[in-house]
């Protein structure tokens, strides 16, 4: 049997068409393989064809790869002659009939330099070809690329607010402020100190937090947040969740789709509620890709450098070694930061975090982990996002968390959690196990030596439970022996130096962006404290934890939330 290695090292296996669109006069299909586009003539025979375009030059009926670095959301002209798509925010059209005219024209030079060859070599028999004549690159017909820009202010506050008389937790170092005060002045902190210890603008807004903790906002750097695919809401609950639970900042490591572009650029012009979301964009998997060499991994990783903006690519056990070093060589050329997927291989995380890799997602699958892999990881820098909630190796800690306590009762949770979803997931659970059958708490060891050694590392909720998830995520890492302190730094700049934030998130400093949490309880004394939120501030707006009202610096009504389900009143028969 060969090898988990071996197994990635050949990926010959054909992907089939996600989309076909029939051309408006029946001779033609398009069709979308992975991200990548063709055309192909339709023949007219009495069974349906199976027609292989792995290469299309060399397909059963005349094929053409449309796309050069791929493309979404195609679609035929009216009159059959061109083909219509989109990647990012550029429009592409392909005029078919001038690039068979090229392809054409390529075929009858290629034939006639091959004669001239030919002819020279009979009248010199002594000429020989030189083998080591550089390869040209062969000439491409492309589409015509329109960009499109559309410009949208950035949503930033107007105003001053100060939080007057609260326990501090500045992230920066070991700095606690027992009694202090935060000034924020539009988005970001103008000023922090002990309380009373510097001049407050008369215009300021006053918000009393006697007896209250403040923390830097949370960092989800591995958070599944899939709203509706191929139709845009105008509300995403998931998002307003993690909001109201203090997750002011999240990573998807892969979002299946593109769709999540648009829903991040409506979060940052202020047209729906939600934390900062960041992602890779669709993963750079094995079931899409068979990697050639450098310069095709460039190709690939263009759509995510140049159209998507994504700062960030996941590798998704896109091949062998030699495929995923290329891939790595593509990011650091365009500026993009890897993330592995775990894959249950240990000696292929090892690989990955040797090979230079800056992200890993999911645990090692193996226990226990030694001083020799603790050192290499905090060295290397790997930023590894564990996601306990759905453990390797034994039960998922999603299900001790289930199994535990009440999420389906927690006022909160009704509030912001659709009916379906949140009955769905917590009024039955397929198993029950023993806190020894659990072995979260063996990964979180590995956890508490990564952060002791000064590693990087996040917390990763992987979309199990929109909102309250996030805290189950930190309270199992937790569960290792690691001290509270250096729970909420991981949850916070661990999490930010994990994404390349830390210059403007993380820590409670003078000049960083506002994100602040304010909990009722310290953190410090019990970490499940970190569920005590009254209010959460992202990007210098003050919302009520509870319902997403804005109290600062505007005072302002959440709208409606359209996803919950109201019990109707009043049913003859039924008690309510």
């Amino acid at each position: 049997m060969p090898t988990h290695e071996d197994g990635w090292r050949e990926n010959n296996k054909g992907s089939r068409p996600s989309e076909i669109r029939i051309s408006p006069d029946a001779k033609q299909a398009l069709a979308k393989i992975n991200n990548d586009l063709y055309s192909v003539i339709i023949p007219m025979i009495g069974t349906t064809p199976s027609i292989n375009l792995a290469k299309p030059e060399n397909a059963a009926f005349p094929a053409h790869k449309l796309t050069v670095i791929g493309g979404e959301f195609p679609s035929w002209s009216a009159d059959s002659k061109s083909v219509h798509w989109s990647l990012g925010a550029s429009h592409f059209v392909y005029d078919l009939v001038k690039g068979k005219a090229f392809a054409d024209s390529l075929a009858l030079v290629k034939k006639r330099e091959k004669a001239l060859k030919k002819a020279e070599k009979e009248t010199d028999s002594t000429k020989t070809e030189d083998k080591k004549d550089k390869k040209k690159d062969k000439p491409q017909f492309k589409a015509d690329e329109y960009k499109v820009k559309v410009k949208y202010q950035r949503a930033i506050p107007k105003g001053k607010t100060l939080l007057k008389g609260g326990r501090i937790i500045t992230m920066n170092g070991n700095n606690i402020i027992e009694n202090g005060d935060i000034l924020i002045e539009n988005n970001r902190i103008k000023n922090i100190g002990v309380s009373g210890s510097f001049t407050v603008p008369n215009d300021a807004k006053v918000i009393t937090i006697n007896g209250k903790t403040v923390t830097p906002g949370f960092v989800d750097t591995h958070a599944h947040m899939w709203p509706n695919w191929g139709i845009h809401k105008n509300q995403v609950w998931i998002y307003s969740t993690n909001l109201a639970y203090g997750v002011t900042t999240t990573r998807d490591p892969q979002t299946a789709t593109t769709d999540v572009l648009t829903y991040a650029d409506m979060v940052d012009a202020g047209m729906i509620h939600g934390p900062r979301v960041y992602s890779t964009g669709p993963g750079v998997g094995y079931w899409a890709y068979n990697i050639q060499s450098l310069d095709h991994a460039k190709d690939i990783l263009k759509q995510y450098s140049e159209y998507y903006n994504t700062k960030s690519i996941k590798s998704y056990i896109v091949g062998n070694r030699q495929q995923r070093q290329w891939l790595i060589m593509a990011a650091k050329a365009l500026k993009l930061m890897p993330t592995t997927e775990g894959g249950l291989d240990f000696k292929q995380n090892m690989v990955n975090m040797i090979d230079g890799n800056p992200g890993h997602e999911h645990s090692f699958p193996i226990y226990p982990l030694y001083d020799d892999v603790i050192k290499v990881a905090a060295q290397s820098q790997m930023a590894i996002t564990p996601t306990l909630l759905v453990s390797y190796g034994g039960p998922w800690a999603e299900n001790y968390f289930y199994s535990r306590e009440n999420p389906y009762d927690d006022k909160k949770m009704q509030y912001f959690t659709p009916y379906a979803e949140l009955a769905q997931k917590s009024r039955r659970r397929p198993g029950w196990f023993r806190d020894d059958e659990h072995v979260f708490k063996k990964h979180a060891e590995f956890m508490k030596d990564l952060i002791e050694a000064d590693g990087i590392g996040g917390i990763g909720s992987h979309g199990q439970l929109q909102g309250l998830g996030f805290h189950w995520e930190l309270w199992a890492v937790a569960s290792g022996g690691m001290s509270n302190y250096d729970a909420l730094r991981l949850a916070t700049i661990k999490g930010c130096e994990a994404l390349g934030l830390d210059n403007d998130l993380g820590t409670l400093e003078v000049g960083k962006i506002a994100d602040l949490l304010i909990m009722n309880a310290n953190p410090l004394d019990n970490l499940r404290n970190t569920n005590t939120l009254s209010h959460v501030i992202k990007n210098g707006i003050v919302y009520d934890a509870n319902n997403l009202d804005e109290i600062a610096p505007i005072k302002k009504k959440a709208e409606t939330f359209h996803w919950q389900t109201k019990k109707p009143k009043g049913l003859p028969g039924v008690k309510n």
